[in-house]
């Protein structure tokens, strides 16, 4: 059903799939588990009682069963400038968390609290708790995706709630999600979950007269930019990353739920309301009425772009109109440096088109872009691909 078809579609839609999510990856960000002086335990208690309900709720998908959820917590770094400014030495109370060296050590220092501080949530609900810390790279390579992916589906088989976080502490810019926005939405395509919530701070994602907006038809036509605004003080998303999350997700036919986490019992008052047909709190994401194949929402997001092919008009039309792939004749231009099988944006007057894996290395498309095919092969010889980038490894309107 196509979420943008009218207002009673939208809500039966939301309504069903609500109702029918067996796992859902749940998102808490840092704004939402912390205040002054650290992390809230009487904020994660009252999560993790909502979160054990929602497991309990049986799901009214065809199959049964009951539903099964991935947490996303943020608050490490938070946690951690906690316990610098409670220590009582006076260099631990000053010191500079905002660098990325002093935010992967704040992150160190605060991972542990964190936990100990969901496991004693949870324990009142009997539910054990996993921790899985993950840097892209373990996305990135596909036998440590398919690997991350088995060991998901075990720990969900043995009724253990896994809760994950970004390994801060070892990864470097280039292989970091850059925010747990970006991580969650990962991990809906990793564990192949039905639903994604993202708790925050905020009511919901408010239109340009500050409104709560009830649903969002298409967030790939938003204006991301013009609608949202920076980012929070405790956290690194804000709702840029939030909305920029879902439409990845609702790429693959997975929709958001974007919920005001401190608000009491939110989880419990959305699912009942969608069951009874009534208005929820915060703002739904439908999901694309065309679903991606993951393995390209796979190859579009293991990794951020290298660098960047300009192409031409008849290039771009060729790709948008008749899903062509790219070839040498249609570039025009290049940014980066970067080997073959990397990953690129495509432009075209400026505007980003989408992004694919390239056949050539930076090194030899400066060569070859703009020519023919017989062109490619006098530089080249033989060994040469007929194009650039495969539609088979191109994803047009990439959410990066």
């Amino acid at each position: 059903m196509n979420g943008g078809e009218g207002r009673e579609n939208w809500q039966e839609q939301q309504a069903r799939l609500i109702q029918q999510a067996r796992l859902v990856v749940v998102k808490v960000g840092s704004a939402v588990l912390t205040g002054p002086h650290g992390l809230e335990e009487e904020m994660l208690a009252s999560l993790a009682g909502q979160m054990a309900a929602l497991r309990a709720m049986p799901s009214g998908s065809l199959s049964g069963g009951q539903r099964r959820i991935v947490l996303v917590s943020s608050g490490a770094v938070a946690a951690g400038r906690a316990i610098l400014r409670a220590s009582g030495h006076a260099a631990r109370q000053t010191a500079d968390t905002s660098g990325l060296a002093a935010r992967q050590a704040a992150a160190a220092l605060g991972q542990g609290s964190l936990m100990q501080a969901w496991d004693a949530a949870f324990a009142p609900h009997a539910i054990p708790t996993a921790q899985v810390l993950l840097t892209r790279d373990d996305l990135r390579a596909r036998q440590r995706f398919l690997n991350a992916r088995n060991t998901f589906a075990e720990l969900l088989d043995w009724d253990v709630l896994p809760i994950v976080n970004e390994n801060d502490t070892v990864a470097v810019n280039e292989l970091k999600f850059g925010d747990n926005d970006c991580l969650a939405s990962l991990l809906v395509n990793l564990t192949g979950a039905d639903l994604c919530i993202n708790l925050t701070s905020a009511p919901g994602v408010l239109d340009a007269s500050g409104q709560v907006m009830s649903h969002v038809p298409n967030v790939g036509a938003l204006d991301l930019a013009r609608l949202c605004g920076g980012k929070t003080l405790v956290g690194t998303g804000g709702m840029y990353s939030k909305l920029l999350a879902a439409r990845r997700a609702a790429q693959i036919g997975v929709p958001t739920l974007i919920l005001p986490g401190r608000q009491p019992d939110v989880l419990a008052r959305a699912f009942a309301a969608a069951a009874a047909g009534e208005a929820l709190p915060g703002t739904w994401i439908c999901p694309a009425g065309h679903a991606i194949p993951r393995r390209k929402f796979w190859l579009a997001y293991q990794s951020e772009p290298a660098g960047s092919v300009q192409i031409d008009a008849g290039a771009a039309r060729a790709l948008l109109e008749r899903g062509s792939s790219l070839l040498p004749g249609g570039v025009c231009g290049l940014e980066g440096s970067f080997q073959k099988g990397a990953l690129l944006r495509v432009l075209h007057d400026g505007q980003g088109l989408g992004v694919g894996l390239s056949n050539y290395s930076a090194a030899d498309l400066k060569k070859i872009m703009g020519l023919k095919r017989h062109e490619v092969a006098a530089i080249l010889g033989d060994a040469h691909y007929p194009d650039v980038i495969h539609r088979d490894n191109l994803l047009l309107d990439a959410a990066v």
